[in-house]
């Protein structure tokens, strides 16, 4: 009897690793004093509920493909390779409004990255993570030698002014990293899940098709069709990251084989101070890891937040090349993604 054919294995690299890293941050620097105008609230008020004392807001020509491609032009230069070399885009992104096609797609055009297959991905806050997880497998599976992770966002745009309990927190921005092969483990098994039941606790006002399909008795004739806006439950969501976020995070180190105490930074998504400091504490974090606090000038940038500190920690000195980062995200959906990885 003939044996039936074998598929060949694909050939992926041993390992990888992030390569570079780079962030684009909007001109617009919004501070507290301007979100004053839009809200009844105080200075004092917005730093002891979030960290934050500004944040940056793009403008017409800052969009999410421009801030992305910028982002990303600085990984590439900083990873030393051709942007032909890129075998996957990779964009985490909630806020790219056309439902088709891709923005990763323009994006992977305007990099001069040819044919490399190019997709969005839809994870809020965790989408660097998840990114990072996908690009991970495509290299040591063999599609790709180096992949492009890009975290996105213009929250502006689905930032409503009159909400006392969400317009001061969210800004805009992008970061890119470059993932590819190593011949060291440089990228730890990524922690990464959802838990569903607590999917209303943050999320759009309405769906895009009711949104635009009210009429005019609902709007008033002529009127403006309000747009969503991003609504959030607070209190259950800084429970939910103080308490299940944490053991994640460790679940991150303890899958690397990694002690809080070997770590060369701590870099959480960017989402409030309070939850940052309980995650240190909930972790025993040494005062000696560095620990990225971007919320305070960027404000909450989503998918863009992790490589955005990232880049911020490396240039300023504050982190080093090959040192080992706990990263982890977490929000809408209820969504996570935690990983110890080898800085760039």
């Amino acid at each position: 009897m003939t044996e039936a054919p074998q598929i060949r294995p694909a050939g992926g690299a041993s390992y990888s690793r992030i390569h570079g890293v780079g962030g684009y941050r909007p001109v617009r620097v919004i501070p507290n004093s301007e979100v004053l105008t839009w809200i009844e609230s105080s200075d004092e008020w917005i730093r002891t509920r979030s960290g934050i004392t500004e944040r940056r807001w793009a403008g017409p020509e800052e969009t999410v493909s421009e801030m992305s491609v910028q982002a990303a032009g600085k990984a590439i230069a900083q990873a030393g390779i051709d942007p032909a070399q890129i075998g996957g885009v990779i964009v985490a992104t909630v806020s790219h409004f056309k439902q088709t096609p891709a923005i990763a797609t323009e994006i992977a055009l305007r990099l001069g990255c040819g044919t490399a297959p190019a997709f969005d991905i839809s994870a809020a806050c965790a989408g660097f993570g998840y990114g990072l997880s996908l690009a991970d497998g495509m290299i040591r599976g063999g599609s790709a030698e180096y992949v492009l992770v890009i975290g996105v966002e213009r929250l502006s745009d689905l930032t409503d002014k009159s909400d006392r309990s969400t317009a001061f927190i969210f800004g805009d921005g992008a970061g890119a990293a470059v993932v590819g092969p190593s011949d060291t483990p440089g990228i730890g098994k990524v922690i990464w899940g959802s838990d569903a039941s607590q999917k209303d606790v943050i999320t759009q006002t309405e769906a895009w098709d009711t949104a635009f399909a009210k009429p005019d008795a609902v709007n008033g004739p002529g009127a403006e069709i309000k747009w969503p806006a991003l609504r959030m439950d607070g209190q259950p969501v800084f429970r939910w990251a103080v308490w299940e976020m944490a053991k994640v995070a460790q679940q991150a180190l303890d899958a690397a084989g990694i002690t809080a105490d070997q770590l060369g930074a701590f870099i959480p998504h960017q989402a409030n101070m309070r939850i940052t400091d309980a995650m240190i504490k909930a972790l025993k974090l040494p005062d000696s890891v560095p620990v990225a606090r971007d919320i305070a000038e960027t404000g909450n940038t989503s998918a863009a937040s992790i490589p955005l500190a990232m880049e911020r920690m490396l240039e300023s000195g504050e982190a080093k090349s090959g040192d080992l980062a706990l990263i982890i995200g977490f929000g809408a959906g209820l969504v996570y993604a935690a990983a110890v990885v080898t800085l760039p």
